[in-house]
């Protein structure tokens, strides 16, 4: 009998990157990769690699837990996913983390950039329509988890620290900023101002690359040294920094092994986010037949980089364990301790069960004592370590501090190649739009922007 090249494994719902059609795909495995095979009736077939690891997609399955839905929603579900989004009660998720973009505006116009922001595009929110979104948002939580205050450059708003104020105010765990760092490297008393609003407050800063061609490429300017000057004094102050990485294929995928090592040296920085490139807004210097990066190839670079890290120590998010990937490390006396190794699955999907026991490794143990009879201070953060991503394991180590935590996170956003609405319904990662409704950060930048719409309320006439 003829036999087919691949494995049938899954069948899902995906887009067509053309006109962005809702249309059936098949999952199949060829070649050790895992492809997405779909047929547009107007714009023929495509093919696209969504995983270089079989055996880690496969896993994905196993990292699922009970969805945890928002307190309210805001839409019907009418059309279906992914064109009801704002969030609908077909949404399998909530807002592990909230963003709020308070400007159009930037001081950069980077050739990357889902927004596409600018120095003259869009304007600034005002002060009453930020603090609406922000309560929109402590409506559908009550108590968020992360809010990341972003935009546009963030830092540019003439009343910026009027709206950290009011964020201040709400019961929100942990408050963000999303920032290319261009002020806080050229004002130090500016960046004081921001230790103002520690702890429980972080900044989420872009870095990209230590290389000048990668630089441009990505941001149109040479940034390396305003880098620099803001991790100089974010480690002056020691104020929370997460350094974000956007991420292209043979651009700056060789890096990401230097780029946590350094982080691992700077006393501000509790993490490196990498985030492969999304098709959507501006992408100037980006071909999505050559240039893209799936999640199993950054995840398996990473490890292959650092020598730091093993498989069983970059895993599954169970909030959305098709799009997000963590890794936890533990600095103590500067050593380095993987902690995800730690984690039985089974544990992770069972909250009575979330904590990570270190007695299972007699150094790591040996190690912790040495440093609890060092009398290191507790702080507040020792006993919510677990509620900086709902999925982090409670840490039973109360002489320690959010100091001692380093993280990794892959966060692959999902455009119309790589589409599959079962990731997208667990979407977690969502942005309060102009109309204050909640969408997933994927399907904003697919269809919700200003320049989207039409096009969205044109596929929603086709499917009635």
């Amino acid at each position: 009998m003829p036999t087919r090249k691949y494995t049938y494994y899954d069948y899902t719902i995906s887009l067509c990157p053309e006109c962005l059609k809702r249309i059936d795909a098949k999952i199949v495995f060829e070649d050790d990769n895992v492809y997405m095979l779909k047929r547009c009736p107007e714009h023929g077939a495509s093919k696209v690699l969504i995983a270089d690891d079989i055996a880690y997609y496969k896993n994905i399955r196993n990292y699922n837990k009970p969805s945890e839905t928002p307190y309210t929603f805001n839409t019907k579900t009418h059309y279906g996913c992914p064109y009801d989004c704002g969030l609908c009660p077909d949404h399998e998720q909530h807002s592990c983390l909230s963003i709020i973009e308070i400007t159009d505006r930037c001081n950069l116009t980077c050739p990357t950039c889902y927004a596409g922001s600018s120095p003259t595009y869009g304007r600034h929110r005002t002060l009453e329509e930020v603090k609406t979104m922000l309560d929109t948002i402590v409506k559908n939580e009550k108590e968020p988890d992360v809010v990341q205050i972003s935009g546009g450059e963030p830092t540019l708003h003439p009343q910026f620290f009027e709206i950290l104020d009011y964020a201040k105010t709400l019961p929100i765990k942990h408050l963000m900023v999303n920032t290319n760092g261009i002020e806080i490297a050229k004002d130090f008393e500016f960046a004081k101002r921001l230790k103002g609003y520690a702890p429980d407050f972080e900044i989420y800063l872009q870095f990209d690359s230590f290389k000048d061609e990668a630089l441009m490429a990505l941001r149109g300017a040479n940034l390396k040294k305003i880098r620099e000057k803001a991790l100089e004094h974010l480690n002056a102050l020691n104020l929370s920094t997460t350094l974000v990485v956007t991420l292209q294929k043979g651009l700056n995928d060789d890096e990401m092994g230097e780029i946590i090592h350094y982080a691992l040296q700077q006393q501000c920085v509790r993490g490196v986010t990498f985030q492969p490139t999304q098709i959507a807004g501006r992408f100037s210097n980006f071909n999505p037949e050559k240039d893209r990066i799936t999640l199993t190839e950054v995840r398996r670079k990473i490890i292959e980089q650092t020598k730091l890290f093993t498989p069983d120590d970059l895993i599954p998010v169970p909030c959305n364990p098709d799009a997000l990937v963590m890794g936890y490390v533990l600095k103590l006396a500067g050593n380095t301790f993987p902690l995800t190794r730690y984690i039985n699955p089974a544990d992770l999907l069972d909250n009575s069960r979330n904590t990570i026991v270190y007695e299972q490794d007699e150094a790591l143990h040996l190690k912790l004592l040495d440093v609890f009879s060092t009398g290191t201070s507790t702080d507040k953060a020792a006993t919510e370590l677990h509620q900086l991503l709902c999925c982090l394991p409670f840490v039973e180590a109360p002489n320690l501090s959010y100091d001692n935590l380093f993280r990794v996170i892959i966060m692959q956003f999902i455009d119309a190649y790589n589409f599959d609405v079962r990731a997208i319904k667990k979407s977690c990662v969502h942005i309060v739009n102009k109309d204050n409704t909640i969408i997933p950060f994927e399907t904003m930048n697919l269809f919700y922007r200003d320049d989207k719409q039409k096009q969205l309320e044109d596929l929603k006439l086709k499917t009635v």
